[in-house]
């Protein structure tokens, strides 16, 4: 019998796509590939923590009982270069700041590889609570990068999506 060796998943290949999850007709897969928004150059926060509650019992000296209380999760930063006539992100930071913002579900899809949907993490409700334009400087000459942080109501990973 072979072996057969599986590598780890590169993080380079992976991207986001914005939904109104009461709109999706088929697999969240057909709906990532139908509404995508584009490719990031970094993805940070997709993390979860469990909150824990300690409670010590009279007499048990050994230890301490630990009980999972509330899930947090951090917020989502998406950073990628400014592009020519594209403020997708912009407009939908800015519907929030003039009070007619509307919440978005989101799928942060990575790649295989062949260019296929490996890890489909899905964030529900989220908001994009800040928007930060490229730091320009005329003795540079790197790209001018956008980010956007997303607060969200929850993480979940997309299994047999």
């Amino acid at each position: 019998m072979a072996l057969i060796r599986i590598d780890p998943l590169s993080v380079f290949n992976f991207y986001l796509t914005l939904i109104d999850a009461s709109n999706v007709v088929g697999t969240l897969l057909t709906a990532a590939f139908n509404y995508a928004v584009a490719g990031f150059s970094e993805c940070s926060g997709l993390d979860v923590t469990l909150e824990v509650m300690e409670y010590k019992e009279g007499g048990v000296n050994d230890y301490v009982h630990k009980f999972p209380t509330r899930a947090s999760h951090g917020n989502i930063t998406l950073k990628r270069g400014v592009i020519y006539l594209e403020d997708d992100l912009w407009t939908w930071h800015q519907g929030f700041v003039q009070g007619a913002g509307t919440r978005k579900d989101g799928l942060i899809v990575l790649l295989d590889e062949a260019r296929k949907p490996a890890k489909v993490w899905k964030f529900k409700r989220g908001i994009p609570v800040k928007w930060v334009g490229p730091s320009m400087n005329a003795t540079q000459s790197g790209v001018a990068i956008e980010s956007l942080e997303i607060a969200h109501q929850g993480l979940l990973l997309e299994v047999g999506a």
